[in-house]
C-alpha cells in the first residue's frame, strides 16, 4: 500500500528546523549507538511507536524491553538511520506540538565495510516540548511500496 505524500500548510521558522533535525541527529546517534536507554529517554514517558508490521510498544519500558530482545540482530554490524525530506508542521492549537513526516533509509555495515541497505521507509513522529525539549510524543512508520500507476 502506498503512503500519500504529505504537503506543508505553512512554513516553520529556520530555527525549528534546525532544531528538529538536531533533535533527530541526537536521537539517532543514540539508538544507532546501541544507547537504548538513552534512546527511550528521547520519547515521552507514555511514548508510543508503531512498527511497519503493526506492533505496537507503548512507553519506554516496553520500548526498552523491545529494543533488547531485537540486540542480537545488531551483533557485527554498524547501523546508521538516515532521514530527510522532512516536512515539518506546528499544531496551531498547541504551540508545543510539532507534527513530522520523514523518509528514513537504513544502513548496516559489516566488519569487512560490506553496506547493505534496508527496505525505506515513511515516518509520522509528533514531537512535544517538556521543560524546554523536545521529546517523541509517537513515532508511525509506513514501510515504502511502489505506487500504482494512473489511468490517464
Amino acid at each position: 500500500m502506498s503512503q500519500p505524500v504529505g504537503t506543508l500548510r505553512q512554513q516553520v521558522t529556520g530555527d525549528l528546523y534546525a532544531e528538529v533535525q538536531t533533535f533527530y541527529a541526537r536521537q539517532m546517534r543514540r539508538v544507532d549507538a546501541l544507547d537504548i536507554e538513552g534512546f527511550a529517554d528521547t520519547f515521552t514517558e507514555d511514548g508510543e511507536v508503531t512498527h511497519a508490521g503493526g506492533q505496537r510498544q507503548s512507553g519506554r519500558a516496553e520500548m526498552i524491553a523491545g529494543m533488547r530482545a531485537n540486540l542480537p540482530r545488531y551483533q557485527d554490524i554498524a547501523v546508521r538511520h538516515w532521514f530527510g525530506h522532512l516536512l515539518i508542521e506546528t499544531d496551531a492549537a498547541d504551540e508545543d506540538t510539532v507534527r513530522v513526516s520523514y523518509y528514513t533509509l537504513v544502513t548496516q555495515t559489516d566488519r569487512e565495510g560490506k553496506v547493505s541497505f534496508q527496505p525505506t521507509f515513511t515516518v509520522d513522529d509528533v514531537l512535544v516540548r517538556r521543560d524546554g525539549r523536545l521529546l517523541t510524543r509517537s513515532r508511525v512508520i509506513h514501510r515504502d511500496s511502489p505506487v500504482a500507476p494512473t489511468a490517464s
